[in-house]
Formats: C-alpha cells, sequence, structure tokens
C-alpha cells in the first residue's frame, strides 16, 4: 500500500488538481442526491442503462439465468474493468472516479433488486418478447430470496456509498497532492502572498 500511495504521490508531481476539483465536487453531488432520492438519475444513468441491456445481450447465449443476471453483471463489471485499465495505465485520477462510476451502478441496482416484489419500476428491454421480466424479481425468486429484497437493495446501497466514499477521499487526496506538490518537490508547495 506504500508503494501504491509513493507511486500515486509522484504521478500528481505537475499536474493541476484545481481543474480536477469540479469533477470530485459533482461525485459528491451525486451522492447527496442518492441519499435523499434513489429515483435520481444522474448523467452516467444512460451508461449504465446501456451496459446493463448489453449486458443481458452477451448473456443471453448461456441461458435465462445468466440472461437475468448478466444485465447487473455488465453494468457492475464496466466500471471495474475500467478501474483496473485506468491502474494499468497509471492514471490513478481516473481510475479513483470510476469508483464513482461504480457507485453510481451499485445506486441503479439497489433500487431494481429492491423493488423485486413490488415490481413497480418502468422497465426498458432489447428483447422483442411482449412481456418483460423484472431481472430481481426472477433472480431472487430462484434463489429463494424473494422476500428480502429490500435486504438485498440496503446491501447495494451500502456498495455504492462505500465505492462513493473512495472515490472522494482517494480523489481529493491526489487533487491536495497535486495542489501541493512541485515537479521534483513532494512537500508543500511555498504560499504566494497573493
Amino acid at each position: 500500500m506504500d508503494q501504491l500511495r509513493e507511486e500515486a504521490a509522484a504521478w500528481c508531481r505537475g499536474k493541476n488538481g484545481y481543474l480536477r476539483l469540479p469533477v470530485l465536487f459533482w461525485f459528491g453531488y451525486i451522492l447527496i442526491k442518492m441519499l435523499r432520492d434513489p429515483s435520481y438519475c444522474n448523467l452516467l444513468w444512460p451508461l449504465n442503462l446501456g451496459f446493463h441491456e448489453l449486458g443481458h445481450l452477451l448473456f443471453s447465449y448461456f441461458g435465462e439465468f445468466l440472461c437475468m443476471l448478466g444485465g447487473t453483471l455488465l453494468e457492475c463489471l464496466a466500471p471495474v474493468f475500467s478501474v483496473y485499465y485506468f491502474y494499468r495505465k497509471r492514471d490513478f485520477f481516473s481510475s479513483v472516479l470510476c469508483f464513482g462510476w461504480l457507485s453510481t451502478a451499485f445506486f441503479s441496482v439497489a433500487r431494481y433488486a429492491g423493488d423485486a416484489r413490488e415490481m413497480s419500476l418502468p422497465l426498458v428491454s432489447l428483447s422483442l418478447e411482449p412481456e418483460i421480466k423484472h431481472d430481481w424479481n426472477y433472480l431472487l425468486g430462484h434463489w429463494g430470496i424473494l422476500q428480502h429484497d429490500h435486504a438485498v437493495g440496503f446491501l447495494f446501497r451500502a456498495l455504492a456509498v462505500g465505492s462513493m466514499l473512495v472515490c472522494l477521499a482517494a480523489g481529493f487526496w491526489l487533487v491536495f497532492r497535486m495542489i501541493t506538490s512541485r515537479d521534483g518537490d513532494t512537500g508543500p508547495a511555498p504560499r504566494s502572498a497573493f
């Protein structure tokens, strides 16, 4: 962990933290809105929905169960793979932002899973079948835990909050390092009189 922190601190030198701050404030805003209103649709919602529907399509070749699970899997795995991709590229800030993206996916899944018994959410599907199935009603029913839909929703909500806190904490740390570091110097930058 110390080596990762040292690499990230070195990466921050010479980068402009002020330009990155608005994105972190935006993710903080999303967290507040999602905690107050689970139905809030942020700018990443269409992207998450796109990956969700693509997941159904890709996993449809492996039977009904994986087809139903595939939407949630791809919706959540896309940001996880992005975290890894940017980490491999040593773009630490982009990697951290993907935790914010993952949080929005978890919030979306939390709302969907928590609706498994009521099935009151409007559903979208690429399928040509006349009746659209509710993924989480099917999945929780298949596992025999449909009566625990609110607990499953709460679990995904907790994962969403945790993921967003990782994004914000690590993101603000990186921005702080960018602002207080100069090329070749890991210490704080001297304060200007102006």
